[in-house]
């Protein structure tokens, strides 16, 4: 069952359960006990499960240890602390588990000092980076303390004399909670824990979390389930405020007519006087190429500021080393201001941070309110943070987004479940560990939350692709994983190298690589995969500066043709940006509701902006542009909302297109645009051109398009099998089923020795594709490429949920038609522009657009003349 803590526990029932020592080292350090400790120190003690979730600086990780460490002083001073493996800790960092170790071997080194000798507490850290002379070490002298990653974990629950440290695990610590249970690698590691727990079964779980929600379900996932009912745990939801700093900044007046070198010239002077103002900075920039753009610009324009010695970039695509020397430059204090993409986002240490910058939004509360708190990390100073906007519906995006925040509403995450690829791995390791009858084996997968629903029908047709019943995939070099006696029910190893392929092959993040782009046989340039996954036939997009269609793609080659006068219908960068949280946009959609409400009454404007300054947390400019912004929508359209969707025919001097105006985040856009285009491209016969942002999408064809008729013809209830329809033969689907025949062992990306390139997986990938698509449409494999297609990279469920509300007319479907895009489209329909202008142009044909609304607006509302001297 699981319950909330309300009352936390006495000073004194935790002073008498901690050793002297402890308490002696405890007061010397701290005042007294915080709240997470006075809650949380007890549940650790008595071998609870518990999710603690506290504000970032809030003392969870010492909470956890400080009952643990207590237990292990006590038993090596009586002389019965014993060679095994009392504790594992788990984080999705490596950088985070070095930071861990240091932080718990220097309170010991204090605590040996005040106690006069050693205690013999021994912490090690086991990675991907570890030795194999550190790995033979662990398994002759074993950490008391184990720190490993997802990936770690399920590589020594394979490994036979490591394995037998683990016979009496007490407690398991996953740090970061959120960051793994959202993804491939949380399921990967909730079946490693439950396979953890029938080998230590007395073992307690603890999961940390700084932001979290749905709270209920974290703890489902962190605990799982024992026969057919979740497993007790204890919430403990420490919603002490700390004080928060929070602001949108816009760096000019008017984000509409502001000329780019304006813009320009006002951000970085913006950025500058924050920098200088601060001891320590750091910004977040969502993209890599931003962050490299950030760091040149303020470089070039203040150089006597900023240099080589106290500025620096920090993302994924940079080595190791560099992101070591800037992690260590940020704690010595000898960096001025650091500027990441997303990688500084959790908790590595970094010292002292007292400002952080978001340039734009970070598109989910939790994501702001992660990045937040790496200012006023420590538990009482203040988090301090601005968001620097630069267009208005950026504005609207980041001030709805600030009072979500400041009032604790955060957006929940979705935990992916019965990912069959990840399922493959652990039965594959589960065999070569020992025999296991086939419903002994499926009672402990169930007990794992990703697969509490797993169907008895899905498990038997993977265990009988593993056990190689599928002969004829054998042609395609894809033999037996395992042993299955149908006549006994047992399942087993087979095959001699069964734990060599297991222990190279395992994990979840697919390999990744460039695209080489062709027009015939001469390379034009290079894509990201990522950005390949987003292409289909007819789409159009811009690599050197010149504009090529895209016809197909062959392994790690795509084909492309020119096209001198077409616009990118995708642009260069869909494949970095974030995607806006479900819940996010639908608080978007709630504050567009409100306006629209008090503009069709035409209250007056005073009356709005009293509204605005009490609702959101902005400032006077902020106010009256997102005032600007809605009037001129309304008085031009209709301000689409949560209870209205707008759908926009618009015929210029040039193009016709439909803007569908669903503010539900570009995850679920995607799956509605592409229902709606299949749908539409059966009855008039017709290619669709599709582009989508988080604001809504649109659709383009040479026929005119009843958008409208294809939205009431989609049914909730049928989505999925639409959505099989329009994915079944794109380039995201044969991506995805590679990714997919990796993890579950179809492919296998080493062996003896020898690394797979991904250019033949893709190829193998592609062969093996058509084979199982003529086996049967519900593989196994081929089964959970679509759904990380439509669940993942998608939000099938959330675009569910829309097409039911517009079934049951809860959405209206507006119609208009106008021959300049309204002032909610502008960046939708000028996206195609992006790759082709310079960002100066950009800006200036969106300032001529604004003046051409406003026109057409004219001045007979009164409400409009105040548009025109704004």
């Amino acid at each position: 069952m699981i319950s909330t803590k309300e009352r936390e526990d006495s000073i004194e029932s935790l002073k008498r359960i901690m050793h002297p020592l402890v308490k002696k080292w405890f007061f010397s350090k701290f005042p007294g006990f915080s709240i997470p400790q006075k809650f949380g120190i007890m549940e650790v003690h008595s071998r609870n499960n518990v999710l603690i979730t506290a504000p970032t600086g809030g003392t969870k990780t010492l909470t956890a240890f400080l009952g643990i460490l207590n237990e292990l002083i006590d038993s090596s001073l009586k002389g019965i602390l014993e060679n095994r493996v009392y504790c594992v800790y788990i984080s999705p960092l490596k950088a985070l588990n070095n930071d861990i170790q240091k932080n718990l071997i220097e309170p010991l080194k204090e605590m040996e000092k005040l106690h006069g000798k050693p205690l013999g507490i021994n912490i090690q850290v086991r990675s991907g980076d570890s030795t194999p002379y550190q790995k033979s070490k662990m398994a002759k002298e074993s950490p008391h303390i184990l720190i490993t990653t997802p990936e770690s974990l399920g590589i020594i629950l394979n490994a036979p004399k490591f394995i037998l440290k683990f016979s009496d695990v007490q407690w398991l610590i996953i740090d970061e909670i959120h960051a793994v249970a959202e993804n491939k690698r949380g399921t990967h590691l909730a079946m490693s824990i439950e396979r953890l727990q029938n080998i230590s079964t007395a073992m307690c779980r603890v999961g940390l979390s700084a932001t979290i929600a749905p709270i209920e379900e974290i703890a489902k996932f962190l605990v799982g389930y024992k026969d057919g009912k979740v497993r007790d745990c204890k919430i403990i939801d420490v919603k002490f405020s700390k004080e928060k700093d929070f602001k949108v900044i816009s760096p000019v007046r008017n984000l509409v007519d502001s000329s780019y070198t304006s813009m320009h010239k006002s951000m970085y002077k913006t950025l500058h006087n924050l920098i200088q103002k601060h001891k320590t900075t750091l910004i977040f920039t969502n993209t890599r190429a931003g962050t490299e753009r950030v760091v040149h610009f303020l470089k070039e324009i203040y150089p006597k500021h900023y240099n080589e010695t106290n500025i620096g970039a920090h993302h994924g695509s940079l080595s190791k080393i560099h992101r070591k020397n800037i992690e260590d430059s940020l704690k010595e204090g000898t960096l001025k201001v650091a500027v990441s993409s997303t990688s500084l986002e959790l908790g590595i240490d970094i010292g002292y941070i007292d400002l952080v910058v978001c340039l734009g939004s970070p598109k989910s509360v939790a994501r702001f309110l992660q990045r937040a708190g790496r200012a006023g990390h420590k538990l009482h100073e203040t988090v301090k943070a601005r968001l620097v906007v630069m267009d208005r519906d950026d504005l609207v995006e980041c001030a709805v987004l600030l009072k979500a925040a400041i009032e604790g509403e955060i957006d929940r995450i979705m935990i992916p479940k019965g990912a069959l690829d990840v399922l493959a791995q652990h039965i594959y390791g589960i065999a070569i560990n020992k025999e296991i009858h086939i419903d002994d084996l499926f009672v402990l997968i169930k007990q794992s939350y990703p697969y509490s629903d797993l169907s008895r029908v899905d498990y038997e047709e993977l265990i009988k692709y593993l056990a190689g019943e599928f002969s004829s995939l054998e042609t395609k070099h894809v033999y037996a994983k395992i042993r299955h006696n149908k006549a006994s029910g047992i399942i087993s190893r087979r095959g001699k190298l069964a734990r060599v392929i297991y222990m190279t092959n395992t994990g979840t993040i697919p390999d990744q690589t460039s695209i080489i782009v062709k027009v015939g046989d001469t390379p034009i340039g290079k894509l990201d995969e990522n950005f390949l996954e987003k292409l289909k036939r007819g789409d159009t997009f811009v690599l050197g500066g010149s504009t090529f269609e895209f016809k197909y793609a062959r392994g790690q080659t795509a084909q492309v043709d020119a096209a001198y006068d077409s616009l990118p219908t995708v642009p260069s960068w869909v494949s970095q940006s974030l995607p806006l949280s479900f819940d996010l946009a639908n608080k978007v959609g709630h504050f567009r509701k409100l306006m629209y409400e008090m503009l069709r009454q035409k209250l007056p404007k005073a009356h709005i902006i009293e509204f605005i300054n009490n609702y959101l947390y902005v400032d006077k400019n902020s106010s009256e542009a997102i005032y600007n912004y809605f009037l001129e929508q309304d008085l031009f359209a209709r301000v689409a909302n949560s209870d209205q969707l707008l759908i926009e025919k618009v015929t210029d001097e040039d193009d016709k297109y439909t803007v569908v105006h669903t503010l539900y985040g570009k995850r679920t856009n995607d799956a509605i645009s592409r229902a709606v285009a299949l749908l539409l491209s059966k009855l008039h016969n017709v290619d669709i051109e599709i582009a989508i942002n988080d604001n809504g999408f649109l659709l383009k064809s040479k026929k005119h398009l009843s958008v409208k008729k294809g939205l009431t013809l989609l049914a909730s209830d049928k989505l999925d099998l639409v959505l099989k329809g329009a994915i079944e033969n794109s380039e995201i689907l044969r991506r995805r089923f590679r990714h997919v025949a990796a993890r579950g062992l179809m492919i296998l990306r080493n062996y003896m020795g020898i690394k797979k390139r991904v250019g033949r997986q893709q190829v193998s990938s592609m062969i093996l594709l058509k084979a199982v698509k003529r086996l049967s449409s519900e593989f196994p494999l081929l089964k959970e490429a679509r759904r990380e297609v439509l669940e993942e990279a998608m939000d099938i469920n959330s675009a569910k949920e829309v097409i039911g509300r517009i079934e049951k007319g809860k959405i209206k479907l507006k119609v208009i038609e106008t021959n300049i895009p309204s002032p909610f489209a502008f960046n939708l329909a000028t996206q195609g522009y992006s790759d082709i202008m310079k960002i100066e142009d950009k800006i200036d044909f969106l300032r001529r657009m604004h003046k051409m609304v406003l026109a057409k607006i004219g001045k007979n509302d009164p409400r409009a003349r105040e548009l025109f001297f704004a």
